[in-house]
């Protein structure tokens, strides 16, 4: 079996340090279910585009776009302004890439403290599919008379058939695979975006069809916001458009311990797909070992799951909950015990005793 390409991208601020860790235990994990990732890096970040004006070419693009997938660290740097390095990297990759969806596991582990009361790991288990090359994140609009009192600024959202059914579908076939509660919830505002959302609603109707075994339903993005805190339980998996779907996932990411422990891909079914934590670069914690690598090492677990090694996604998986539960005991009052490195070897270490 010809080993798999993947390209690193470590970024800025804490982004290499975490994802050394993730490298390591994909590396510990390979060796164990014999195969083989080939990595290779690409320096784009602030610290490039600091030096050299270029944020991310046509070139490097394509030579992207030649992988099996892509890790990524973490973008955004205190001497860059903000926008200007995620829509350059992160939405020109999205985009460029067509990785239409966000994927969104979203887990409690034992061991780790949630804000909700008197909810646990059985309660806080779902996954949120997000559309992600369209909607008002497509960039479509403009200003009039800007800087003046009468400006006017307006921003659209691109709804398409295609965009939405593709996203649709594989919401309904990762619900199918997911086997849990078989439970299928399409987050929208029916009642205010008639338009975008009467095309998301139909479309879920007819995808549905085809899909008997699949239960659907449907809640309002505040509604979802309510019954996530409230009753997280009624959830298996959630599809929603591109903005619903980014702020849903970070109440999520707060409900199931935090952005040390969320993970994320960017995903092209038939393409090339995006891995990487949720947290951000930490500028200030640089170099000082500091940051939980959990995040990095889940978001190595979901790449190895999207390539089709599920036996070592499970085996880092069961390591890193093993990990949690009985060596990072002070995560609530936001303290690991370990370092960034010490974190990376108790997980590779569970591997390794693994039979």
């Amino acid at each position: 079996m010809a080993p798999y390409k993947i390209a690193v991208i470590p970024g800025d601020g804490t982004g290499p340090e975490v994802v050394a860790e993730g490298i390591k235990v994909v590396q510990h994990v390979a060796e164990k279910c014999q195969f083989q990732c080939d990595f290779t890096y690409f320096n784009n970040g602030g610290d490039h585009y600091k030096a050299t004006g270029e944020i991310l070419s046509d070139d490097t693009i394509k030579q992207l776009s030649t992988f099996d997938a892509i890790y990524l660290g973490a973008i955004g740097h205190p001497d860059v302004q903000p926008g200007i390095l995620e829509k350059g990297i992160l939405l020109k990759l999205r985009f460029q890439l067509d990785q239409y969806i966000n994927l969104r596991p979203v887990k409690l582990y034992e061991g780790v403290e949630t804000p909700i009361k008197n909810k646990g790991p059985k309660e806080i288990d779902f996954v949120v599919v997000r559309e992600n090359t369209e909607g008002l994140y497509a960039g479509a609009g403009g200003n009039l008379k800007k800087g003046t009192p009468d400006e006017v600024a307006v921003q659209e959202s691109i709804n398409t058939r295609k965009g939405v059914e593709r996203c649709i579908r594989y919401a309904f076939d990762y619900c199918q695979k997911r086997n849990k509660s078989k439970k299928l919830t399409l987050c929208g505002k029916t009642n205010v975006l008639t338009y975008a959302f009467d095309l998301w609603e139909r479309t879920f109707h007819e995808v549905a069809k085809e899909y008997p075994d699949v239960q659907i339903d449907y809640a309002h993005v505040d509604a979802i916001c309510m019954w996530m805190v409230k009753n997280p339980e009624w959830f298996d998996v959630i599809v929603t458009d591109n903005m619903f779907g980014d702020i849903i996932t970070d109440l999520a990411a707060m409900i199931q311990g935090g952005m040390g422990i969320a993970a994320g891909g960017n995903i092209h079914p038939q393409g090339v797909s995006m891995f990487e934590p949720i947290g951000g670069s930490a500028p200030k914690y640089t170099g000082k070992q500091m940051i939980n690598p959990i995040a990095a090492i889940s978001a190595a677990q979901l790449m190895l799951d999207t390539l089709g090694q599920n036996k070592a996604a499970l085996m880092i998986e069961s390591a890193v909950m093993q990990v949690i539960k009985n060596d990072l005991k002070d995560l609530a009052a936001g303290k690991m015990g370990y370092t960034t490195s010490e974190v990376g070897d108790l997980v590779v270490e569970k591997i390794n005793a693994a039979v």
